[in-house]
């Protein structure tokens, strides 16, 4: 590998390791940049740890506390650690260390970092983009939820202690387990007009969003020092208040207890994989994104270790939490765990608040709980909301601000279209549309956009390209761990998930409620919004530039006439431009 700088001068030529002129495959040649080339200084983090905070407070969302608990306790209880652990270190450490490796290393949001490094699949930069977004429209619903129920805790008695509320329908509603519920109508077909209350929540979430984000990492990097550890405190106040608690220990066996026949199940291991892929984040963009504000040499294999087992071990935590206190529920109704036991929002936003009604102290523990959602969810929110900011600074930039003035504005502008598309969801039957978009966009769509992403890097782009990079930012290749990895065993778990996710496919439903098939359509539109960037970014590299499918996948250098065509990345360590010759 030739590594050369060259020097400001009429007709410069590239220095070559070959006898013949040519340049050898992977050569890395180093030009300095010049008033034509300058690019605009970009923003890092002020701290190293502030980055970790912000990765760890994106992975840790609410999903650590609805999902992965309901999901162990399905799937063999402490049996299903053994999938889980084997996958997150085949799957998720791998492929986190790689869209670290590639943010950090191009400095450039998904779309553009993925249009350098596969050139034919630089549609799935784009999809991340339009999948992060979508999937922000309504996971601001869910803080919108939180805050609600967090100002509802501090009344003299929680309004989902009793029927009484003007939410409430007889028919769905008890004073008891299993308590009120987020809908009032019918179905997906009847809107049931606007929650006001719930409306105005909402606003108060992107409100609070936009603060946070608004002066892009700079402020983002001071908010993450709560947000991302504050957490963490309740979740141990909470365990120790719970575990004291009067069939709290029948709760926490049903969580931990090995049922070792589970093993032997295909969908417990495809489960345990989509879980670890899932909780990460990757195919997001999100930690592309965050990792195009490191230094060039951050030492992203440390950041790759602390992010990808913290948020397992916050997984675990949160199983004890919520069962513990699930096994106080059931010895209080005096009904079996598993009757209580629920997944999705329904844990935290229905058996939950029962949950906390019958504590002791419960004014205490309501509104510290629903806090630590909001501060959960906030982290994961900022990295959503970042993503499609980066992509329309990175791609138009200069126009953008020229119109807006400060990209304050345009941080403002996507939180205002954000909150726009969230409204459908805070209407009297709008938990039927969040069901439906979280389906169809977090769990269709991602599956897709994960393989294709693995696909482009992993075997297009290749081993040895990423290797390259991560020398040059860390002083050494990856070793032969990651290596493997992302030669055989990532790219297989994704494709095997993805044939499984294809096979096993059920409609969308909430509870016993079946959505029509309009709504499945509707549904399959809202995939397709994303996906379908795919296979035309594909179409036009394809029909705009000349060569081989092999060179207009990986951006080969293409020797026509003596002209020489390369990739593009910007090298902040030396302020030049570094043209990477594959």
């Amino acid at each position: 590998m030739g590594v050369g700088t060259e020097n400001k001068t009429p007709n410069t030529r590239m220095p070559t390791d070959r006898k013949d002129g040519a340049l050898m495959p992977l050569d890395l040649i180093m030009i300095p940049e010049s008033a034509a080339d300058a690019k605009a200084e970009r923003p890092t983090w002020s701290r190293r740890l502030e980055f970790i905070l912000a990765s760890v407070g994106y992975a840790v969302g609410l999903g650590n506390v609805w999902r992965f608990p309901y999901l162990c306790y399905r799937s063999g209880g402490g049996a299903f650690m053994v999938p889980y652990l084997v996958m997150l270190f085949l799957c998720g450490i791998p492929l986190l260390f790689m869209e670290f490796a590639v943010g950090q290393y191009t400095r450039l949001g998904p779309v553009h970092a993925l249009a350098k490094v596969c050139p034919l699949l630089k549609g799935v930069g784009l999809a991340t983009v339009v999948i992060s977004f979508m999937f922000s429209t309504y996971y601001n619903v869910l803080l919108g939820w939180a805050l609600y129920y967090l100002f509802s805790s501090f009344g003299a008695a929680l309004p989902w202690q009793s029927c009484n509320n003007t939410w409430n329908v007889a028919e769905n509603c008890s004073s008891g387990f299993p308590g009120v519920l987020l809908c009032k109508t019918g179905g997906i077909d009847e809107a049931g007009g606007l929650r006001w209350e719930l409306l105005g929540a909402l606003l108060l979430a992107w409100v609070i969003v936009y603060l946070c984000i608004f002066k892009g990492v700079k402020s983002t990097g001071k908010v993450v020092y709560f947000t991302a550890v504050f957490p963490y405190v309740i979740l141990f106040a909470l365990l120790i208040n719970n575990v004291q608690l009067p069939g709290a220990k029948n709760g926490i066996l049903f969580f931990v207890t090995p049922v070792w026949s589970k093993l032997f199940e295909v969908k417990i291991w495809v489960n345990a994989a989509a879980q670890v892929f899932n909780s990460i984040g990757i195919g997001f963009g999100s930690m592309i994104s965050m990792a195009s504000y490191n230094k060039f040499n951050n030492n992203i294999l440390r950041d790759t270790l602390i992010v990808s087992l913290t948020n397992s071990f916050t997984s675990i935590l949160a199983g004890f939490v919520i069962f513990s206190a699930i096994g106080y529920m059931a010895h209080v109704h005096n009904l079996p765990v598993d009757n209580i036991a629920t997944d999705g929002p329904g844990l935290v936003f229905v058996v939950y608040p029962e949950v906390l009604s019958t504590m002791p102290v419960y004014q205490l523990w309501t509104p510290l709980f629903f806090f630590m959602l909001l501060c959960l969810g906030l982290d994961s929110q900022f990295a959503n909301v970042e993503v499609a900011v980066t992509f329309i600074k990175d791609g138009f930039g200069p126009k953008v601000l020229r119109f807006l003035r400060k990209e304050e504005l345009l941080v403002l502008a996507v939180c205002v279209v954000g909150f726009l598309l969230g409204i459908p969801h805070i209407t009297k039957g709008g938990v039927y549309v969040f069901q439906l978009m979280d389906h169809y966009t977090a769990v269709v769509s991602l599956m897709f956009l994960a393989f294709f992403e693995v696909l482009a890097i992993c075997w297009i782009f290749g081993l040895k390209r990423i290797s390259i990079m991560t020398k040059k930012m860390l002083g050494k290749p990856a070793n032969i761990y990651f290596r493997v990895c992302w030669l055989v065993c990532a790219p297989m778990l994704v494709l095997c998930i993805l044939i499984s996710s294809v096979i096993q496919y059920t409609p969308a439903h909430y509870g016993d409620y079946t959505y029509p098939v309009w709504a499945e359509v509707v549904g399959w539109g809202i995939s397709l919004v994303s996906i379908v960037w795919i296979p035309l970014g594909a179409i036009q590299e394809i029909y705009n530039n000349k060569g081989s499918l092999l060179q207009v996948s990986t951006g080969h250098i293409i020797q026509t006439n003596d002209r020489i065509k390369t990739c593009v990345y910007w090298a902040p360590d030396s302020r030049s431009i570094l043209f990477l010759g594959i």
